[in-house]
C-alpha cells in the first residue's frame, strides 16, 4: 500500500500490519503489526513499573529485535532511552547507569546482575494496544569529552505525540540523502548502541522500510546480505569500505549489489581513494554527512557533488549555519582553516548534569565539535583534522585521557601519553607511550602486564595496540601534557 502520507512507524504499522519490518540476525522475520504489538506491550510494561515522562531507561543489548523494540517503545511514552555499549566493562557500565539515573536496565544476557529485565519480561501480560497519553521520547547517547568520562547528550522533550516530529524527519532525510517513504530495505551494519546506526534504524521504520540486522560487520557477509535481501540503503563507516575493497576480486564479483541506492557514511574522514574505489565498484551511491552526537547531521554531500569536489564533507545541512573561527573568535574567509562552529533551528542539547561542559562547547548559540576545517568559495567544508586529542579508530571515538587514567593506576607507571597514529585499515590505532617508575625497565613482560591491567578497567577496543617506553614525557610547567608534541615526536621517530 502507499504509505507516503502516513506519519511514521506507529501509523504505518496500524495501517499496513503485514508489511515486513525486521529481519533479525538469526533470519527470523517480524511484520510491522507484530512489532507494534510488542512495542505497545513493552510501553505498557514500562509504565506498569512506575516510569513516567522524562524518566530514563537504559539498554545493554546486542544488535537485534530487542534493541529495536526499546527504541520504539520508549519513543512513544516520553522516556529517555540510553543504549549502552555491551563491550564496556562492568565498572564502565555502572558509571553510565549512575550518571543517567536509569530507573530500569534492559538486557538480554545478564550484564547487570540483579537489576536487569528483558523485553519479554516487560511485555508479559501487557495489552497490545497503544498506551494512553502518548508523547515523543528521545534517545540519549553517551559520548566522551576530553576528560574521558562519558556524558549524556540530552535533548528537551516537547510533550507532543511521537508522530509530530516525523514530517520533519522525512523532509530532512529526503533533502540530505534522498531517502523517501515506501518500499526499501535498510541494512544495519554497525552496533546499535552508536548514535548513527541507532538513529538510522529508527528513521528506516518511520519511512516504512524493512530493517535487516547483522550482528557484526564482516566484509563478505555484508555483500551476501545486500544481494539476498536486495538492500537499497545502509549506513557504514570508512573502515568498512577499506576492508571490502581488500577482498579478492573474485569475491567482489560474486555478489550483485546493484540494488544499492544510498550508502550513507559518517564517523571518520574517508580517504579519497577509498571512497572513489567504492563508487567505481558500486556506482555513485555514497552519501556522506559530518556532525556529532551533539550537533546531529550538520553537513552533507551527495555523490555527484563529492565527485566534483573529492574530499569535501559537504555544505551545511538544511536548518544549519556554519562559521569558521580563529582562536580569537574572528570569522575566517574561504580557504583558511579554523575551528568549526554550527547552529541549527532544529533544537538544542545539554550534557546531562554538566552545565560547565555544555557551556565550554558553545560560543553563544554556536556549538563546536572541536574539529578544524575550512570552507571553499562555494561553501563546501573540508576537514583538516579531528580535534587534537581524539582518536577515531574504525569510525569509533576513543579518548586518550580515559586510557591514560587506567594505565596510571598501575604502580609501575610514572607517566603516560596515549595518542592515535595513522593506520591504513582503521584510520588510527591507539599507541601508549609509557614512562615507567625509576628502576623499572620497559620490556615485553611489562607490556603484557599493562594490557592485563587494562582488562577490567576499559573495553578491549580501547586497549593500546602498541606500548612504547620513554624516559620522560613533555609536560608544561602547570603539568599539562602536550599530546601534539608527543605525537609529532613519535611520528618523526618512526
Amino acid at each position: 500500500m502507499d504509505i507516503s502520507g502516513l506519519p511514521g512507524f506507529y501509523a504505518i504499522a496500524a495501517a499496513d500490519p503485514d508489511r515486513l519490518a525486521v529481519i533479525d540476525v538469526d533470519g527470523s522475520r517480524t511484520t510491522y503489526g507484530e512489532l507494534l504489538t510488542r512495542v505497545n506491550q513493552v510501553s505498557h510494561g514500562l509504565r506498569a513499573r512506575g516510569l513516567s515522562d522524562r524518566d530514563v531507561v537504559a539498554g545493554v543489548l546486542p544488535n537485534g529485535l530487542d534493541a529495536v523494540i526499546m527504541i520504539m517503545a520508549t519513543g512513544q511514552i516520553g522516556l529517555y532511552y540510553v543504549p549502552i555499549n555491551w563491550h564496556l566493562t562492568e565498572a564502565e557500565v555502572a558509571y553510565i547507569l549512575a550518571d543517567c539515573d536509569a530507573k530500569i536496565v534492559v538486557t538480554a544476557d545478564g550484564h547487570i546482575p540483579g537489576s536487569e529485565i528483558g523485553t519479554a519480561g516487560l511485555a508479559e501480560g501487557q495489552p497490545g494496544d497503544a498506551p494512553g497519553g502518548r508523547a515523543g521520547g528521545a534517545v540519549m547517547w553517551y559520548t566522551s569529552g576530553t576528560t574521558g568520562f562519558p556524558k549524556g547528550v540530552q535533548r528537551p522533550l516537547s510533550g507532543a505525540e511521537p508522530e509530530a516530529v516525523v514530517p520533519l524527519y522525512v523532509w530532512f532525510l529526503g533533502e540530505i540523502v534522498d531517502l523517501v517513504p515506501g518500499e526499501a530495505v535498510h541494512l544495519v551494519t554497525s552496533p546499535m548502541y552508536h548514535s548513527a546506526p541507532c538513529a538510522h534504524t529508527q528513521f528506516a521504520l518511520h519511512l516504512g522500510h524493512t530493517v535487516v540486522i547483522t550482528p557484526r560487520f564482516e566484509p563478505e557477509n555484508i555483500l551476501e546480505l545486500v544481494e539476498r535481501h536486495k538492500v537499497t540503503n545502509a549506513m557504514m563507516v570508512p573502515t568498512m569500505f577499506h576492508r571490502m575493497l581488500r577482498l579478492p576480486e573474485e569475491v567482489k564479483a560474486r555478489y550483485d549489489v546493484s540494488s544499492l541506492r544510498q550508502v550513507i557514511h559518517t564517523g571518520a574522514a574517508c580517504p579519497v581513494a577509498v571512497k572513489q574505489g567504492i563508487m567505481d565498484w558500486w556506482g555513485p551511491v555514497l552519501y556522506e554527512y559530518y556532525g556529532s552526537t551533539e550537533s546531529t547531521i550538520a553537513f552533507s554531500v551527495k555523490p555527484h557533488d563529492w565527485l566534483a569536489r573529492p574530499g569535501t564533507v559537504g555544505k551545511p545541512a538544511p536548518t544549519f549555519e556554519v562559521r569558521i573561527l580563529d582562536e580569537a573568535g574572528e570569522e575566517l574567509p574561504p580557504g583558511e582553516p579554523g575551528m568549526i562552529y554550527v547552529k541549527s533551528s532544529l533544537g538544542t542539547f545539554e550534557y546531562r548534569k554538566d552545565p560547565a561542559k555544555t557551556a565550554a562547547s558553545m560560543r553563544g548559540e554556536w556549538y563546536t565539535p572541536g574539529d578544524i576545517g575550512y570552507l571553499d568559495k562555494d561553501g563546501f567544508l573540508f576537514l583538516c583534522d579531528r580535534r587534537t586529542d581524539l582518536i577515531v579508530s574504525g569510525g569509533v571515538n576513543i579518548y586518550p585521557a580515559e586510557i591514560e587514567a587506567a594505565l596510571l593506576e598501575h604502580p609501575l607507571v610514572a607517566d603516560v601519553a596515549v595518542i592515535g597514529v595513522p593506520d591504513e585499515e582503521w584510520g588510527h590505532s591507539v599507541v601508549a607511550l609509557v614512562q615507567p617508575v625509576a628502576g623499572v625497565t620497559g620490556d615485553p613482560e611489562l607490556t603484557a602486564e599493562l594490557l592485563r591491567h587494562c582488562e577490567p578497567r576499559i573495553a578491549r577496543f580501547k586497549h593500546p595496540k602498541v606500548i612504547h617506553y620513554r624516559d620522560t614525557l613533555p609536560r608544561t610547567p602547570t603539568g599539562k601534557l602536550s599530546r601534539s608534541k608527543v605525537r609529532q615526536e613519535y611520528l618523526d621517530s618512526r
